[in-house]
């Protein structure tokens, strides 16, 4: 059941009237059975999965509270890795096991056979934020949650399971299982909210795609637009997620439930730290105190700090276990977007330059000292928010590609070759080649738009709040205005769904 499907907001309709309509102390459970009913819809089968983590997350967390209690910390620190490795390894199993087995075989040069399952809807962010709940419980910065079916409810929320935000207990069990009262301002900004997210989604996202897909799956045929296909690419990929949150977080505020933003500006980023500030904020974070954080704290790593002075001197000996922690973090970041070498090499290639930039940050300091260069200024600003911005893109082509390979290959077309009128010939929607370069045009105006308005942002307009204070009529055509840019210009290509609702 898709998120931009007339069935689907059906059943948010339906979801929302019955959720005010039973008594509030039973809201939760409302939320509980539409969210399984939304996961059976999407394959009955898969179900297992997510009561597997479920069930395991739950059940550790009492044991290790019970084991803490004691002060069992042993018995606690095992419970702990037993439930990461069972909640893990079926994550791993489905989704990496066909990978293994193809690199094993390659190796080796054997030909064993791989399983036949498509990835269950959701798998990685409900692994991650149980796991997430597991962790938290074991270092006591919330209680176990003893009600099973309310925890479920925290697992299985249905705004979110498809493709996030990673929900953390602390902030988001307590909303979910509150009694709320109806309250039209939730529904008219939720509103407000699914609406941006639908002309993001609709006409950009899937607009971008149509030429996104022909580039990168034709790239011999569209040889002189290898570059602008990763533009298409990362336009397609920012409107297409960001959008999609905007549709959950819109429907969770419905139900008066306010989930973590997971994106924030990415394109004004001026690092590639900075830019992971912005983007897939709740993985980002995830990964800061789950792995970046253990990871430095370690002995292992102190013991690795320490010899790193004595052999390098006390600056870079202070900085090298940062650099490898955060080497660790985008590799599992990489493995985590997916099974497949071009995750991996996409992962460590943005590692490998946090790590760099957090080793040379000392003579960054220094060259810029020397070239009278304060960081205020406006032209360096832009200078390394393009230069991010060319960073990312790079990225990329990892991304996107269907192999390392490819994406080396697409790089050197971008350099070598540029010959924009082959855009010309790529079907655009129902019309074929006929209505490309209308598409185009709607492309470069979406742009535009989400361009103004995120600049707005930057500079600290609230945008909502000056839309609320504006006469209802000129609000209502506002509204009226985006409902039908939608239906006008949204993409007659394939209809797609939203491109992490597979992870």
């Amino acid at each position: 059941m898709s998120l931009v499907s007339n069935l689907f907001l059906l059943f948010v309709a339906a979801s929302i009237l019955i959720y005010y309509i039973v008594p509030r102390k039973s809201q939760w459970i409302v939320l509980l059975i539409f969210s399984y009913l939304y996961y059976i819809a999407g394959g009955p089968r898969y179900v297992v999965f997510i009561l597997f983590s479920t069930l395991v997350t739950w059940l550790m967390a009492l044991l290790i509270e019970k084991a803490e209690g004691k002060e069992n910390h042993k018995g606690a620190r095992k419970l702990l890795i037993l439930g990461l490795i069972l909640n893990f390894g079926m994550l791993g199993i489905v989704k990496y096991t066909n990978f293994a087995v193809e690199n094993i075989n390659a190796l080796l040069h054997l030909n064993l056979r791989g399983i036949q399952l498509l990835l269950p809807l959701g798998i990685s962010f409900y692994t991650f934020q149980s796991s997430g709940y597991l962790l938290d419980v074991y270092w006591k910065r919330c209680k176990a949650e003893r009600h099973p079916l309310k925890y479920a409810l925290f697992v299985s929320f249905f705004p979110q399971i498809l493709q996030g935000p990673i929900g953390r207990y602390s902030r988001l069990a307590d909303q979910l299982y509150a009694e709320h009262r109806f309250e039209g301002n939730n529904i008219i900004r939720g509103f407000e909210r699914i609406l941006w997210g639908f002309f993001k989604k609709m006409i950009l996202a899937d607009w971008a795609a149509a030429f996104a897909d022909a580039i990168f799956e034709d790239p011999a045929k569209y040889n002189g637009v290898a570059l602008l296909g990763v533009l298409f690419y990362t336009i397609q990929l920012y409107a297409d997620f960001s959008g999609g949150m905007d549709v959950v977080i819109g429907i969770a505020s419905m139900f008066g439930i306010k989930l973590d933003e997971n994106f924030k500006r990415p394109f004004f980023a001026v690092s590639i730290t900075d830019f992971w500030h912005r983007w897939h904020i709740t993985l980002g974070t995830w990964m800061k105190d789950y792995v970046f954080y253990p990871v430095t704290l370690s002995g292992w790593m102190g013991k690795f700090g320490k010899w790193g002075k004595k052999v390098f001197g006390k600056k870079i000996g202070r900085t090298l276990p940062i650099c490898v922690a955060n080497l660790i973090v985008f590799f599992v970041v990489g493995v985590w977007h997916g099974a497949a070498w071009k995750y991996i090499v996409y992962g460590m290639y943005n590692g490998i330059i946090i790590a760099f930039s957090g080793l040379m940050a000392e003579n960054y300091r220094k060259w810029k000292k020397k070239l009278h260069i304060s960081g205020k200024e406006t032209w360096y600003y832009l200078f390394t928010v393009i230069r991010t911005f060319v960073l990312v893109v790079i990225s990329m082509y990892f991304d996107r590609a269907d192999s390392v390979r490819q994406a080396f290959h697409m790089m050197k077309q971008s350099i070598t070759q540029f010959a924009p009128a082959q855009l010309l010939l790529i079907p655009a929607g129902k019309q074929g080649t006929s209505f490309t370069p209308y598409a185009l045009v709607i492309i470069a105006v979406g742009c535009v738009i989400l361009f103004v308005i995120s600049l707005l942002q930057e500079r600290g307009v609230k945008i909502r709040e000056s839309l609320a204070r504006l006469p209802l009529p000129v609000t209502v055509a506002i509204y009226f205005c985006m409902l039908i840019s939608i239906g006008l210009f949204g993409s007659t290509a394939v209809a797609r769904g939203f491109i992490y609702a597979q992870f």
